[in-house]
């Protein structure tokens, strides 16, 4: 490919150069303004400006250009033509007639392509002709060198824009080709966040990536002369200058510390480029060329704010010794990066003091923008190999952790059965519903064989995952354990309020139903229990866990035969919808005669916010159940 390129280039550039003529900017002149008659080749142009001193004024956005020189050497050529090689939009005269335009004279816009041809007709190749170009100006920054006309045949002025193509192209490929690699990671970063959204500097830094490689890929079209509109050309550009946003909070991020007051203020400034060149596309043309002079000036703060957002890393991870190990290399390759975008926007601010001439040049300033390129590439690529093994091993533990917690939940479902013991005079039905993997909720029905009794117990741990799993699982089993030795509601709640201290606060409902549909319940702080589908009025008490020896006092009532009982936690009073309302006591207390899957169901659909736990009871003597 490189031999290809030099042969190309060894060819095609000395058979252009030896059958084009430039018009030298001697012989031009300029003046600010707009008339029809300045084309003219008789119009006195000696009291114009020599073309060498041309200067824009915003306040000026229409300039002619007349140039004097001889076109009768064109004869010998066949198909003569003129090209322009501009950015903005012009309109070319030869002899005071109108032979070409590029652009848009009424708004300006024109294409970053830069240059264009036209015949010439014979009778214009005279020995004193007249040039004149009438240019409608629309951004300051563009115009860093004046127009330049060439003369010759129209296959020679062919070869000429092709070669001009062919050298732009080629002096910008290799940063070129280090950008498009760093918008390639960008994806696959993004691959990495698809499957981790929780790690947002994932998205930030494939941001990052995808802004540089779409600047440099609009600065590549530039130099490679593709035929964009500017307006497009100035949207494109645009996009990119949110790169400070995303790479200050990216470095922020990864370093597990808020964006400081004073970063935010340099990224604010850093973002009036945004708005500079968004303009560019939208604005109309005196505005426009207005907004560029005030931008011109500003454009030292511009370049210091760049610069400044280069230390961000430093600022970050500052003090260095202070770095966990796990973060040392990421550091590292975020400094380097760092130091690269600082000397970046230090030389652009050389240039916009004046200090360095050729500091806007791209491809003057090569050497440095490779560095950049190369240092900014490798850094990237690091960070990705990096970031990567850590979203491996911390896949790695999730999945143990998914691993635990299925285990976890498993042994729950063990200690809160799905079916349940049988209990003679009793119809009992559960519906439990954890919020998470492992549940807060814990219920038990144990049938007594010694008198015929059952005892109910029901509770809710608060909080929530893995932590109140855990300690429900030990209170059931500390359940299980008391009820070989007694089935007393208090005396149940009074032992669990002694294995609770220090370890949670927990709201508990015991109750013992004899074979006669008599009743004994003690409650710790739980929800009241619903009779026929009203609240069962019970004495306040404190959670179990809250104070040690606490008694719990036991109130007696007596079931009928046919008559039900509903048990549910607060899981379901408190369901939430998305306007906020909870499904609250009344909705619940007209459901409290429905099955427990519809209660449950009921309050799932509404909202669940917390474990939901509903368990119902329907009395029938013995002898009715034998009957």
């Amino acid at each position: 490919m490189r031999k290809l390129t030099l042969i190309l280039l060894f060819f095609v550039g000395p058979l252009a150069a030896q059958s084009v003529v430039t018009v030298a900017p001697q012989q031009c002149m300029w003046h600010a303004g707009d008339n029809p008659a300045w084309s003219a080749p008789t119009f006195d142009d000696s009291v114009w400006q020599p073309y060498s001193t041309w200067q824009i004024d915003a306040n000026s956005p229409r300039i002619w250009v007349r140039c004097h020189t001889s076109l009768a050497a064109l004869g010998s050529l066949n198909h003569p033509a003129l090209q322009v090689r501009l950015l903005a939009a012009s309109q070319v005269f030869v002899n005071g007639i109108l032979v070409g335009s590029s652009g848009s004279m009424a708004s300006a816009q024109f294409s970053m392509g830069g240059s264009y041809t036209v015949p010439l007709a014979v009778e214009s190749l005279t020995p004193k002709a007249t040039l004149a170009l009438r240019i409608a100006l629309r951004d300051p920054q563009t115009q860093t060198a004046p127009a330049e006309i060439l003369l010759g045949a129209q296959s020679a002025l062919a070869d000429h824009r092709a070669a001009a193509t062919l050298s732009g192209a080629l002096g910008y490929l290799p940063i070129g080709l280090c950008f498009a690699l760093i918008g390639v990671v960008g994806f696959m970063l993004l691959g990495l966040y698809v499957n981790d959204r929780g790690r947002i500097e994932l998205l930030l830094l494939a941001s990052v990536c995808w802004c540089l490689c779409l600047l440099r890929l609009s600065e590549f079209c530039q130099y490679a002369l593709v035929p964009m509109p500017y307006w497009l050309f100035s949207v494109l550009y645009a996009i990119p200058q949110f790169l400070e946003v995303f790479w200050v909070w990216f470095i922020f991020r990864i370093a597990g510390k808020r964006v400081p007051w004073f970063y935010r203020v340099t990224i604010a400034v850093s973002l009036s480029f945004f708005v500079n060149v968004f303009a560019d596309a939208v604005l109309p043309q005196l505005l426009n060329l207005r907004q560029n002079a005030f931008y011109i000036h500003a454009m030292p703060l511009f370049f210091l704010a760049g610069a400044l957002c280069g230390t961000a890393p430093l600022a970050a991870f500052w003090p260095w010794r202070r770095i966990p190990r796990g973060q040392r290399a990421i550091a590292c390759f975020c400094m380097a990066w760092g130091c690269a975008d600082f000397l970046w926007f230090m030389n652009w601010e050389a240039f916009a003091f004046g200090l360095e001439s050729n500091a806007g040049n791209l491809l003057i300033q090569k050497p440095l923008l490779i560095l950049r390129a190369s240092t900014t590439l490798c850094s990237v690529l690091a960070l990705l190999t990096i970031l990567f093994r850590e979203q491996r091993r911390i896949a790695q533990e999730r999945a143990a952790f998914a691993g635990e917690m299925e285990a976890a939940r498993e042994i729950q479902q063990y200690l809160i059965p799905e079916k349940l013991p049988p209990t003679p005079g009793l119809t009992i039905r559960s519906v439990y519903h954890p919020s998470r993997e492992v549940g807060g909720d814990f219920f038990q029905v144990l049938p007594d064989s010694r008198d015929g009794s059952t005892l109910i117990v029901v509770g809710d741990v608060a909080g929530k995952g893995l932590k109140a799993g855990m300690l429900a699982a030990l209170i059931v089993g500390a359940i299980r354990t008391a009820f070989k030795f007694t089935s007393d509601p208090g005396s149940i709640l009074a032992l669990l309020n002694e294995r609770l201290q220090d370890r949670g606060l927990v709201t508990c409902l015991a109750m013992r139903i004899d074979c006669d549909g008599n009743a004994e319940l003690a409650n710790a702080g739980h929800l009241p229990p619903y009779v026929n589908g009203k609240e069962l009025i019970l004495d306040g008490a404190l959670p179990l866990g809250a104070l040690p020896a606490v008694s719990f006092p036991t109130q007696r009532f007596h079931l009928s035969e046919g008559e039900s009982l509903l048990f549910v936690s607060d899981g379901v009073v408190e369901a939430r919808n998305a306007e906020g309302e909870l499904f609250g006591f009344e909705r619940t207390s007209a459901l409290s005669t429905q099955p427990a899957d519809k209660i449950a169901q009921a309050a799932q659909t509404f909202g669940q916010e917390d474990d939901i736990t509903v368990l119902t009871l329907q009395f029938a003597p013995a002898e009715v159940l034998h009957a």
